[in-house]
């Protein structure tokens, strides 16, 4: 087995609010990996005395420890009890109810002997490659077939679409999220490697239209995960007022890429 995890904040002066882990059980037998997208909130109070990367890291962690130690639970069920976890930590001090409570997207993928596993909520991405060499993306599109009206403004989005029936959903602090997730299961024997990318660097795709899944699969198997983030900074400096791909929120945003051959 060969794994490869790269991360790179998109401000070096502010914490990485991704997360990523790779975690192999002491048996041998299969694994599992974690890739995390933390949601940077806007200017002002969100209800919580935590930051996003403390969100990140909690349910990040809580992921890879259940994923692994707990093969008796599906994927859905491993994010439900890590989410309940981590609010349950804080639902002393914070309001877990406020729109903008920490949060993040979710890849999680677990793999055994016989069979892989996959859950993807919001907009981070997880490819699959088969024996044969064709890409599959599997991705929770509803964020990017939502009209753009929807998310004009923070309070608009957190009104009317976030974390909301006929909008998107992250990972904040409500369990039952764990349910509205894509997920499901393929032989082992269809998966050759797994790529998990939060959107910092799918936008090589999704923003900057260099090439489609393949492509950047390609790359990253050949180059590696800094090779893939080289190239997104790159093509954000030469368009830093983001005035082409107007649905760039930021110049720079927060890059992880993970990639394991099973």
């Amino acid at each position: 087995m060969r794994t490869e995890l790269f991360s790179e904040p998109g401000d070096p002066d502010r914490p990485n609010e991704d997360f990523a882990s790779v975690g192999l059980p002491a048996s041998g037998q299969g694994g599992s990996l974690v890739v995390l997208d933390g949601v940077t909130p806007p200017q002002g109070d969100d209800g919580c005395l935590h930051s996003v990367a403390w969100f990140s890291a909690r349910l990040g962690g809580a992921l890879t420890e259940l994923s692994v130690s707990c093969r008796d639970l599906t994927l859905p069920e491993i994010l439900s009890d890590a989410i309940r976890r981590v609010a349950d930590a804080h639902a002393d001090t914070c309001d877990l109810s406020h729109p903008r409570t920490p949060q993040a997207t979710v890849v999680l993928a677990r793999w055994s002997a016989t069979e892989v596993e996959y859950l993807v909520l919001s907009d981070s991405a997880l490819l699959l490659e088969s024996p044969t060499g064709e890409v599959t993306p599997l991705l929770d599109d509803r964020l990017s077939r939502l009209p753009r009206a929807s998310l004009t403004t923070d309070a608009v989005a957190d009104a009317t679409v976030r974390n909301k029936e006929g909008g998107f959903f992250t990972a904040a602090a409500d369990p039952s999220v764990a349910g509205r997730a894509v997920t499901g299961t393929l032989p082992r024997t269809s998966v050759r490697t797994l790529t998990a990318l939060t959107d910092g660097a799918t936008r090589w795709v999704e923003k900057f239209r260099e090439g489609d899944w393949t492509d950047l699969f390609t790359l990253v198997r050949k180059e590696g995960g800094q090779a893939l983030v080289d190239r997104v900074r790159r093509l954000e400096a030469a368009d830093a007022e983001a005035r082409v791909y107007l649905r760039r929120s930021k110049t720079h945003d927060d890059a992880t890429v993970v990639f394991v051959e099973l």
